[in-house]
């Protein structure tokens, strides 16, 4: 019986749409570290950053997010009118913590030719130094 109510349903079918569509949504992305940065690249093709949103969150994690909105249509002659009209849209959210030597306030990021490029300076050693205070005791 179950596997009539998978054929009839097409369960597993929809079941794996779901996940590709969701795989589909959630970008690659790719993390580099330099002496002087952090490099994130992660591959948005067809988005503009118009779709794309980046902020630094109070618990100190880089909140990536996109939205991109997608519309279908399935009749075109200008004699008919729509009986089916869909509205699709993707959504991802990533939080990434971000080490104690990042600068958030120089944090940088574009979008170029599909990829979305974040650089996420690092807190020299001098920056470091000069950070250190003596605290003088009343």
């Amino acid at each position: 019986m179950p596997s009539l109510f998978n054929e009839l349903m097409n369960w597993n079918n929809w079941n794996k749409d779901l996940m590709a569509e969701e795989r589909r949504a959630m970008p690659k992305m790719n993390v580099i570290e330099s002496d002087t940065d952090y490099q994130l690249e992660l591959c948005v093709p067809g988005l503009k950053k118009e779709d794309l949103s980046l902020s630094v969150d109070t618990d100190n994690n880089l909140v990536i997010e996109m939205v991109q909105k997608e519309e279908k249509k399935e009749a075109t002659d200008a004699s008919r009118r729509y009986l089916r009209h869909e509205f699709d849209t993707l959504q991802f959210k990533q939080l990434l913590s971000l080490p104690d030597n990042v600068k958030k306030s120089l944090i940088t990021a574009k979008v170029e030719h599909g990829v979305l490029h974040v650089t996420l300076p690092k807190v020299t050693e001098e920056e470091k130094r000069q950070q250190a205070q003596t605290i003088t005791i009343q």
